[in-house]
């Protein structure tokens, strides 16, 4: 049994219970805001989606908007694994650049529902005070990619480390834009030219390397 099925084991019944109610409920938001949008959902939709009372859906979330602030803090978390799990991927500075992006792109099409949901998820965090929480999340765990990478000799020190973490990080969130906003684009090409650019200007000679 995992660490996760075990934590889930000990909770008690009721809180077991309402965790998987708000689960649901959240679930069948995202499938409202995929095929109606975010603004044309309605709470007495997603209720019925989720076959759950008015009532419930207020103890749980206050608001629509709040359901999407829930998707946002998956979605970061998730992004944070992610990151965690490239700073800790085997080989060259280029290869674990090169892993992130692909990760990214291999995500975006497994979960195509997000396309729609990226800028909404953005105004909500905008509107709710944690887009500067957000981006100190994110620029931290950016940072501790590539201040390994100077620091082992394998990303340039030309640069100082917070000016190469803003270029990972505008590269990711200009992919994400671009994603979400326009009509076939094509992902994964660019996913993986984003991070050719990126080597190729802060990678040293034994950061390009396979070894």
């Amino acid at each position: 049994m995992t660490a996760a099925a075990e934590d889930w084991a000990d909770l008690p019944r009721r809180e077991r219970r309402k965790r998987e109610v708000r689960a649901r409920i959240a679930g069948a938001a995202l499938e409202l805001f995929d095929e109606n949008g975010f603004a044309a959902t309605t709470v007495v939709q997603i209720c019925e989606r989720a076959d759950v009372a008015h009532k419930t859906f207020f103890n749980h979330f206050p608001s629509k908007q709040h359901v999407l602030r829930d998707v946002a803090q998956d979605y970061l978390d998730r992004l944070l694994v992610m990151v965690e799990e490239a700073r800790k991927y085997p080989g060259s500075a280029r290869a674990r650049l090169e892993y992130f992006f692909k990760c990214v792109a291999d995500r975006a099409e497994e979960n195509p529902m997000q396309r729609e949901l990226v800028t909404e998820v953005v105004h909500v965090a905008h509107e709710m005070g944690t887009e500067r929480e957000q981006a100190e999340m994110l620029r931290d765990a950016f940072g501790a990619m590539i201040r390994e990478g100077v620091a082992s000799g394998q990303l340039t020190r030309k640069h100082s480390i917070q000016t190469q973490t803003e270029m990972l990080l505008g590269a990711y969130y200009a992919l994400m834009f671009n994603w979400a906003n326009l009509e076939d684009y094509p992902l994964r090409r660019q996913a993986r030219a984003g991070a050719r650019l990126l080597a190729d200007a802060l990678c040293t000679s034994d950061g390009r390397s396979g070894a």
